[in-house]
């Protein structure tokens, strides 16, 4: 596998009626420009970012053979906070990833020279921040309600593995004073996630939406069985080095090199779980145990 990868095509917006969520869904299809039975990640954006943003890695996964499909979330358009939808806006997330599955024929046939050259059996979600909360929904972890109690699963079997960037921890008494007011489905159970998953943080990540430290964001390592590796890079804010890409001007820890680590951690995690490269992920694994000033660690389960 090459660095620089193939070249690819990039539509926006592909617009996909959703007659139930108020507002069209518009999506950004970036993929490959050449090869057929093209897995696929569907990836949701942090908070009040977009389809637009983190070219980084979606350029890159595209340039080494996925189909990469980004949503833009209602939370980004504006949503007013009397809008009935808002107190909803988690599980609309959600729904909103798995309309894209539903759709995979409309997104082919929007995309020139896309159509018959997905593999709708090997199919991914990812996420950073609140869109890793809305991607690990998909494969197995519930939000607590108020009474304490674990919702409804969401989990979707066509999700065969996720990578989950910055996922935010427990909830409850975890949860910073604004989190509560404002983010009260902050508060996942993660005992049902059982789906292969990296998760990825920073040791320098320190949020908001939290009273505890950086190491909140390893909560989905430490209580989902699914969980299956760890990757902690060294000095990392929540940015990870800048993977949101250049619209995004709040990334304060900003690192090429850990931009690319992510990209090649990810990558490989994805290319061995679905199947496609048994020693991608091992060889990244020893890569980065071997190196003398490593960018961060994986821990493994």
């Amino acid at each position: 596998m090459n660095d620089t990868g193939t070249p690819v095509i990039s539509v926006n917006p592909v617009t996909l009626a959703a007659p139930d969520r108020g507002q069209d869904l518009q999506v950004r299809v970036t993929a490959p420009t050449t090869g057929g039975d093209l897995p696929v990640i569907v990836f949701s954006h942090g908070m009040t970012l977009g389809m637009d943003d983190y070219a980084p890695l979606a350029a890159f996964w595209a340039a080494h053979g996925f189909v990469v499909i980004q949503p833009t979330h209602l939370d980004s358009l504006g949503l007013a906070p009397d809008d009935p939808r808002t107190p909803l806006i988690w599980r609309i997330r959600t729904d909103d990833l798995t309309g894209i599955l539903d759709r995979f024929d409309a997104i082919e046939a929007a995309v020139p020279g896309l159509a018959g050259r997905i593999d709708h059996e090997r199919i991914a979600a990812a996420g950073h921040s609140w869109g890793a909360q809305t991607a690990s929904t998909l494969v197995g972890a519930r939000v607590v309600g108020a009474d304490g109690t674990p919702g409804e699963s969401m989990t979707d079997p066509r999700v065969r593995a996720a990578v989950l960037l910055c996922l935010p921890g427990t909830g409850g008494a975890d949860l910073s004073p604004m989190a509560l007011q404002y983010f009260p489905f902050m508060s996942p159970d993660f005992a049902e996630l059982k789906t292969p998953s990296l998760i990825v943080a920073g040791d320098h990540d320190q949020s908001p939406l939290t009273v505890r430290g950086p190491d909140w964001f390893t909560d989905g390592f430490h209580l989902a069985s699914g969980a299956t590796d760890l990757l902690t890079l060294f000095g990392a804010e929540h940015g990870l080095g800048g993977i949101q890409g250049a619209h995004d001007t709040r990334t304060t820890d900003e690192s090429p090199e850990r931009v690319a680590l992510v990209q090649r951690a990810t990558l490989a995690y994805l290319r061995t779980t679905l199947g496609l490269d048994a020693v991608a992920w091992p060889e990244v694994r020893a890569d980065l145990a071997a190196s003398g000033d490593p960018l961060g660690r994986i821990d493994s389960k």
